[in-house]
């Protein structure tokens, strides 16, 4: 008895899924080993949300003789009157677990164990999950562009359109610059921003996110911002996440009525040759809702490679992709001027996580 009372007190302390703060060092090395890790496995995504929002970060994850062998980052949310849950991750097109296929099984197999230990109705992952239920709405799409350190290659995928397109911004003057300060993202990007949210009747996020956006991800060199000019004026302006090897699209914007000069191009050429320059191995579009037909084939003709993204849930039934909320928002948005948009994303946008 006492033998086998041995032994298994030896398993327990060798395999262990486990809940780390989400700054812990030890994270932040395991992520970087992965090669899949992508920018937003990076810790600074995860606290940058959890100051913003006043979520609770945390990574979950599953131990081999102290060392991790999978996890994923997570933040702790609740709706008003709500129940706690667990995402990983808000705010965030893909998220995948990390680590060898095998550990990440063994991580998911021990989840339910894990919700209920921390009284925790239900953990949402932005990806696949082994034994996870699908999310049941139409899947969205991902598009990634695989990079080479010769710009050259990467651009005779493109589309005859879009090499077009290029050219006539290039002749009419479009021009791209980096932002430099704090101010290209939280006054000259947002207040683009602000506007093309308040067009498609969608929240925006609340200005103090770009603020820490600049300090915790951009000036430390986790991100950039490119703005695309026309004699000096912004008409586009786009945020990228960049580590890991990864360079990924995240906020986009623009002045309609200087759309016809091909802005958004320009702005993506040069993001590609910047990142071809700088060892980047794959340039991430971003989510693509399935019936957005023309955001579609404007990533298509990147040469983007198409794959559907399954987000998985452990407890309770699967979320709707589109909230009904913001739904029932937008005609309100779009008749109203951008100040009613900036308030209702400083009021309830934390919500739609």
């Amino acid at each position: 008895m006492q033998a086998g009372s041995t032994e298994r007190t030896t398993l327990l302390l060798t395999v262990a899924v486990s809940t780390l703060p989400l700054r812990d060092s030890r994270w932040l090395e395991f992520a970087s080993a992965r090669p899949e890790a992508l920018p937003v496995h990076h810790p600074a995504w995860g606290l940058l949300l959890e100051e913003c929002y006043d979520f609770a970060s945390l990574a979950l994850v599953h131990e081999n003789n102290g060392t991790i062998s999978a996890g994923m980052p997570v933040l702790q949310v609740r709706r008003p009157l709500g129940a706690v849950r667990w995402i990983s991750l808000p705010f965030t097109d893909f998220a995948p677990p990390l680590g060898e296929a095998s550990e990440v099984e063994r991580l998911a197999g021990e989840l339910d164990g894990e919700l209920t230990t921390h009284g925790v109705k239900q953990l949402e992952v932005r990806a696949p999950l082994p034994g996870g239920m699908p999310v049941t709405d139409e899947p969205p799409l991902l598009h990634t562009l695989p990079l080479d350190a010769d710009p050259e290659v990467v651009e005779s995928r493109f589309k005859d359109s879009v090499r077009r397109n290029v050219r006539k911004g290039e002749r009419n003057g479009v021009t791209v610059r980096r932002g430099a300060q704090e101010t290209d993202l939280v006054d000259v990007f947002y207040g683009l921003h602000v506007e093309t949210r308040r067009r498609l009747g969608v929240p925006v996020q609340p200005r103090r996110f770009f603020r820490l956006l600049w300090r915790d991800l951009v000036a430390p060199g986790l991100g950039f911002v490119l703005l695309a000019e026309k004699g000096g004026r912004p008409i586009a302006a786009a945020v990228f996440l960049a580590w890991n090897g990864t360079v990924a699209y995240k906020y986009g914007a623009s002045d309609p009525k200087w759309l016809s000069l091909r802005p958004n191009d320009v702005l993506f050429r040069d993001a590609i040759r910047w990142a071809c320059a700088n060892g980047y191995h794959t340039l991430d579009f971003g989510r693509t809702d399935a019936h957005a037909d023309g955001l579609r084939r404007f990533k298509l003709g990147w040469g983007c490679e198409e794959s559907p993204l399954g987000y998985s849930v452990v407890g309770g039934e699967p979320p709707r992709l589109t909230s009904s909320e913001s739904t029932a928002l937008a005609p309100l948005l779009r008749r109203s001027p951008a100040w009613v948009t900036r308030l209702v994303g400083e009021l309830l946008y934390k919500y739609a996580a």
